[in-house]
């Protein structure tokens, strides 16, 4: 299981994006691994396209990808703000560590400072 953090997503999303292509290769080359994203993620990565009246059919391509949601447990809370204390990273940036955590799965982020985070919470990163 590979879970994606919104850069990723947003860049395979957007053609315009800088980071397209390298997104779009990423997906292709773990056809066929399961995909996965936090909650807040799927959120976050939704937000351009409720602002450009498309959030359809972004669900639409998420759900091509068969892109699961890592459920928050009751555990997340705690967790959360460990991380963020710990990590020093923005809220929806811990999410995306804490959905690695709970699937026991690797991260598919183009952020530097997430990907050595993820090192230090012993997820690897796939590029």
């Amino acid at each position: 299981m590979i879970v994606l953090d919104a850069s990723v997503l947003i860049a395979h999303l957007d053609e315009t994006d800088a980071h397209h292509e390298r997104a779009t290769a990423l997906l292709l080359d773990n056809a066929d691994e399961t995909l996965a994203a936090s909650p807040l993620t799927v959120a976050e990565v939704l937000v351009g396209p409720a602002r450009a009246g498309t959030i359809d059919a972004a669900q639409a391509a998420l759900a091509a990808l068969a892109v699961t949601s890592v459920p928050l447990t009751a555990e997340a809370p705690a967790r959360l703000a460990v991380l963020r204390a710990t990590c020093r990273l923005r809220l929806p940036d811990c999410c995306v560590l804490l959905a690695a955590e709970t699937a026991q799965a690797d991260i598919a982020t183009f952020d530097d400072k997430l990907a050595r985070a993820a090192a230090q919470i012993g997820r690897a990163v796939v590029d």
